[in-house]
């Protein structure tokens, strides 16, 4: 990767927005979508504390001039159309509040981002951030029927895989996330599995075992597996080099052969 997506909550905050025509006013609303407040002054901006802006000027030279600008009084700067001089680009956003997906090319194609995106609002369901909204205030009962973190998400795991109680693909009712907590909280998988990685590219990965790597508590790998394979597993997942007869955590381990 050449960029590290985040999502920099600007609600209440000031934005600075320079520029006039569509290119410009695309941008204000995406500010006043996300609950900024449009700063379309450069000074004013820097004065206020801004930390973001977006520079929207027909100018070629104006515009690398407010840049440099910009930048200097510690703002990230995104220039239209100038991918060179952006510290951050804009991503084609899917909203299903507080669900929110970012599709990024890193500048190198708008119309690639929005046709992915397109392609994917049609498979997540308009119920999803119902979904999200209604797990995030079970917390507390989820942490009272789990104390322990481990289990609590080998338990989520299991009920928000392909064909779970709460799978994110599909539609549930209001009620979906309290009938699961009622349920027998569908057991998680633990244990040891092991499969071989005949390839470099993990687009060549099966979605039994692309599923698996992100739910794995712990990985154990041959030297030949690539990089890109591991990438595919959980950030917070213990991954050890073959041999390993180390402690491992309860839960899945993934054994990763090269094969």
């Amino acid at each position: 990767m050449k960029s590290l997506p985040l999502f920099h909550r600007v609600a209440g905050q000031p934005v600075v927005v320079l520029g006039e025509g569509p290119a410009a006013e695309a941008k204000r609303r995406l500010v006043a979508r996300a609950g900024g407040d449009v700063v379309a002054d450069l000074q004013a901006g820097i004065e206020q504390g801004a930390r973001l802006a977006f520079v929207a000027l027909a100018d070629p030279a104006m515009a690398e001039a407010a840049a440099l600008r910009l930048r200097r009084a510690g703002l990230l700067v995104n220039v239209v159309d100038r991918p060179a001089l952006c510290d951050f680009t804009t991503p084609s956003i899917l909203d299903r509040d507080p669900v929110q997906i970012a599709i990024g090319t890193d500048g190198a194609s708008a119309g690639l981002a929005k046709h992915l995106r397109l392609r994917l609002e049609a498979l997540l369901p308009e119920g999803l951030g119902a979904l999200a909204q209604a797990l995030a205030a079970a917390r507390e009962a989820l942490r009272e029927r789990w104390p322990d973190a481990v289990e609590r998400r080998r338990a989520l795991d299991a009920a928000l895989v392909q064909g779970g109680p709460l799978d994110p693909l599909a539609e549930h009712g209001i009620q979906a996330v309290a009938n699961w907590l009622r349920g027998d909280g569908s057991k998680a998988q633990g244990g040891r599995i092991e499969f071989a990685v005949a390839s470099d590219d993990p687009d060549q990965l099966t979605l039994r075992q692309l599923q698996l790597l992100g739910a794995a508590e712990a990985i154990l790998f041959d030297r030949g597996v690539a990089p890109a394979i591991l990438d595919r597993a959980r950030a917070d997942a213990r991954r050890h080099e073959l041999p390993y007869d180390g402690p491992l955590p309860e839960g899945l381990v993934l054994v990763l052969r090269r094969g």
